[in-house]
């Protein structure tokens, strides 16, 4: 049976790299590297920068093409299409080696959290023995550029999706919502009067963009910003924070 170490390898900045996850990556003697087509081929890149940087003789590296979700299924039927398909690239790339005892795969961010990594893991045929190498997230990396406490004293927080945002409204129960996974900036279906925001694009590297401030003066702000880096980039990692206002009083 081969071992296959999910290896949470942070928001970008090399330097979050966790000394077990170090450990991981030289142990493995194959590790797996998705690409998402030419416009984030420096996601690829950055994975090879890591594993040039904590080993001394790299070992074997196969490639996978992420395959196009689709959306004309309704949107849980079509993530486990994809989820079904990317298995599949997974298990063909793993075939390269079979003699490969310990296989890696490095997840950007943390592979329990809004990841899905296990579960297209739970999908290979034979059935590896799965392991999490748990990485810096993206809500602790956002949080840690603001300089700011994810929840207010002894209050809780939700985190959830741009999607759930957009169609169920703000979470019941807290004042304090973590959102990610939103290519809509699904802020904007809130009274932007009642909240404040806490926003980073490529929190942890060298082109961490962040932005905060009252929701209704930075709105517009964030959400160009963010069209404009994502043109300049060819893709965009963003997430951000919103709180609640008690009794009209900001941040």
């Amino acid at each position: 049976m081969q071992d296959l170490l999910l290896v949470g390898i942070g928001t970008g900045n090399p330097d979050h790299l966790t000394r077990e996850g170090v450990e991981a990556i030289r142990r493995a003697d194959l590790i797996l590297i998705p690409r998402k087509g030419a416009g984030k081929s420096d996601l690829a890149g950055l994975r090879e920068t890591i594993i040039n940087d904590v080993t001394d003789e790299p070992p074997r590296i196969a490639y996978f093409d992420i395959p196009q979700r689709r959306t004309d299924d309704g949107y849980l039927r079509g993530v486990d299409a994809w989820h079904d398909a990317i298995a599949t690239r997974w298990q063909a790339a793993m075939d390269t080696c079979p003699q490969a005892g310990v296989v890696a795969l490095l997840v950007w961010g943390d592979p329990s959290l809004y990841d899905s990594s296990l579960r297209i893991a739970a999908r290979l045929n034979p059935q590896p023995h799965t392991r999490v190498i748990p990485g810096i997230t993206a809500l602790q990396a956002l949080t840690a550029a603001h300089a700011i406490p994810v929840n207010e004293l002894g209050a809780p927080f939700m985190v959830t999706t741009g999607r759930q945002l957009r169609d169920t409204g703000w979470p019941q129960g807290t004042d304090t919502a973590m959102i990610m996974l939103d290519g809509e900036c699904s802020f904007q279906t809130l009274d932007a009067a009642q909240y404040d925001i806490w926003w980073g694009a490529y929190v942890g590297m060298a082109q961490e963009i962040l932005i905060s401030g009252p929701l209704d003066e930075v709105s517009e702000q964030i959400r160009t910003t963010r069209e404009h880096a994502r043109a300049d980039h060819g893709w965009i990692m963003d997430i951000y924070l919103l709180r609640r206002r008690r009794r009209g009083i900001s941040r």
